[in-house]
């Protein structure tokens, strides 16, 4: 009897729980919208050489994060920043055009990122470069927003790491997928 009635007790629980009104997703935080990854166009780099960092953005289904280039003022852009160690020099990034897409809470389509965007940034290996294991230490920031809600904006670290060597001859390209030879 004692067995009978802790099923029927168990079945009632099931039964109420499911009647419950379902809870409303949690918006997840504005740093696990994207995930950021830094790739560097050679491997190993020589010294004196050329070369890019390439980071790519891989935002969350459901979310967006504005372009460079805002559709408004008052909206966030898109930044990228490097924190370049000694030995190494920085040109001027490059953004990809963003998308103008319409959403229910905006009156005009606004200009943003969606699901991968790719970044880069060209750098000189100066003669002084030390050789050996390199960090460039870069920050992105941004605003993640949902059709329902923008999340506050986040400053993320991104790490790019790269070798170093003193033999040009060593230098191979690396990631061609991210870095089309022109």
């Amino acid at each position: 009897m004692k067995l009978a009635a802790a099923i029927l007790s168990g079945v009632l629980i099931l039964i109420a729980l499911a009647a419950l009104p379902s809870v409303p997703a949690q918006m997840p935080s504005g740093k696990d919208v994207v995930s950021p990854t830094a790739y560097a166009s050679l491997d190993p780099v020589a010294r004196s050489s050329s070369f890019q960092i390439a980071v790519v953005l891989k935002i969350r289904d459901g979310f967006h994060i504005n372009a460079r280039q805002p559709s408004a003022d008052y909206l966030i852009a898109t930044d990228l920043r490097a924190d370049l160690p000694a030995g190494f020099k920085a040109g001027e990034i490059s953004y990809p055009k963003g998308e103008l897409r319409k959403f229910s809470f905006s009156k005009t389509p606004l200009n943003v990122y969606e699901n991968k965007v790719i970044i880069r940034m060209p750098i000189d290996a100066l003669p002084d470069a030390p050789a050996g294991a390199a960090h460039i230490p870069l920050k992105l920031r941004y605003q993640a927003c949902s059709t329902d809600a923008c999340l506050p904006p986040v400053t993320l670290s991104v790490d790019a790491a790269l070798n170093i060597t003193d033999a040009k001859a060593a230098a191979r390209p690396a990631h061609p997928e991210l870095f089309p030879q022109h």
